[in-house]
């Protein structure tokens, strides 16, 4: 008896109430949720759970409620809107515990997900992902769609065709992630943090034009490793550079880990048939513990605003809510706990033409912290690194007036006295 299933098939398995689990960026299956859409008037009360959405669709916007709707645990520009406009509920979480998290709150869940094409043993990789989804393989009916373009992956991401209650075939190119523009404040950055690694460190670094610049910059190192939630093109360029090689790693050592990964095809094409790299759940990849068995661990994030204390708002702008956690407070405890671990948590000091300092004495209205003042490690801007472990308040404060935009220092620096901060 096949497995592959018709569309009639394929809703049939989906009851009322039930709980649909999606991967995130390209495990997102396309023509399923397509499927979704169009038979949703035989759908009652079914929920999609899902970290950042790639593709914007009519339940995501409110307009099949009864039926079918969107539950977000990291908003995307696909659902940033519609939960302004009330449309998708927001759950706090942070990425590691996300298994945990849908495991207690779904009560029908139910995986379905994009899959590379079965092999000869039966076996379908999961492709460019783990995240929390590779956990419930085994436990929970999965609906695969099969696509030719989705590398084959190893690690825990293989499902056998025993463990699935179906799949449908959709043969389209992944999506790919553009490399954003170096500005020459990401690049001032990027110089600042570049020179703090060292050969033999172990590396986590998230998206965007800073940690791009950061990459570029290390391909004269030796031996780093690579244990990240995220793989993207840069770090491509530093395997072909001889820079990585996974050899002074204390965990899987000569494998480069990850969750998942996003970028361009050149990635892709780099992931498919690789046995170097190892796509593991996010609840392994992300746990503090596991990444403080990391001796040298550097890990490089992104914030949009840091008060005094060194608190970090990572996933609101303007007091809005743009994102969410994601990995950022896991990596930031991880390398706190690391021998010789190094955090970074970095920014342009301002914003809208200088006209916004990004270090504040408090931070603004309705801004959420992300990673808590203990764990911060370094925050950095185009003036320098604060180096804030170790340091009493007041000097905390003094360091973060320093890297702050001169035309602010003053300010900072009055606020901060008045306040009680510093004399």
């Amino acid at each position: 008896m096949t497995k592959l299933l018709n569309p009639e098939e394929f809703i049939r398995l989906i009851n009322k109430n039930t709980d649909i689990i999606l991967p995130l960026s390209n495990g997102e299956p396309h023509k399923l949720l397509d499927l979704l859409e169009e038979h949703y008037k035989q759908l009652e009360n079914v929920k999609v759970h899902q970290l950042l959405a790639l593709r914007e669709r009519d339940y995501i916007n409110g307009k099949m409620k009864g039926h079918l709707s969107h539950v977000s645990y990291f908003l995307s520009a696909a659902t940033r809107k519609a939960y302004w406009e009330g449309h998708v509920e927001l759950i706090p979480n942070v990425f590691q515990e996300m298994y945990y998290l849908l495991r207690k709150t779904t009560k029908q869940p139910m995986v379905m997900a994009v899959a590379s094409p079965m092999d000869e043993h039966g076996y379908f990789s999961l492709g460019t992902n783990a995240d929390y989804v590779a956990d419930f393989i085994g436990d929970v009916p999965f609906v695969l769609e099969v696509n030719k373009f989705m590398p084959r992956t190893f690690g825990e991401n293989q499902i056998h065709i025993s463990q699935i209650a179906g799949f449908i075939e959709n043969d389209v190119p992944l999506m790919e992630e553009k490399s954003p523009v170096v500005t020459e404040k990401d690049q001032k950055i990027a110089e600042y943090i570049a020179e703090d690694i060292q050969d033999g460190d172990t590396l986590q670094i998230g998206i965007g034009a800073i940690p791009n610049a950061v990459m570029k910059m290390l391909k004269n190192r030796r031996h780093l490793g690579i244990h990240t939630e995220m793989l993207t093109d840069g770090i491509v360029d530093l395997v072909e550079a001889g820079a990585v090689d996974g050899m002074k790693k204390s965990t899987h050592k000569g494998k480069i880990i990850a969750t998942f990964a996003f970028g361009s095809q050149r990635l892709y094409d780099f992931l498919d048939n690789n046995p170097s790299v190892e796509f593991l759940p996010v609840r392994l990849v992300n746990d503090s513990y596991e990444i403080a068995k990391e001796a040298n661990m550097v890990s490089i994030n992104a914030t949009t605003e840091v008060d005094l204390y060194g608190q970090c708002a990572s996933e609101t702008v303007a007091g809005r809510y743009y994102s969410s956690s994601g990995g950022q407070a896991d990596f930031a405890r991880g390398v706190r706990l690391s021998k010789y671990g190094k955090g970074y948590v970095c920014m342009h000091s301002t914003v809208k033409g200088d006209t916004i300092s990004r270090i504040k004495l408090h931070l603004g209205p309705g801004s959420i912290v992300t990673t808590s003042k203990n764990y911060v490690d370094n925050i950095v801007t185009e003036y320098g690194i604060a180096r804030l472990h170790g340091l009493p308040i007041s000097e905390r404060a003094k360091a973060l007036i320093g890297i702050a935009h001169p035309k602010f220092r003053d300010e900072l620096t009055r606020e901060a006295k008045e306040f009680g901060l510093i004399e």
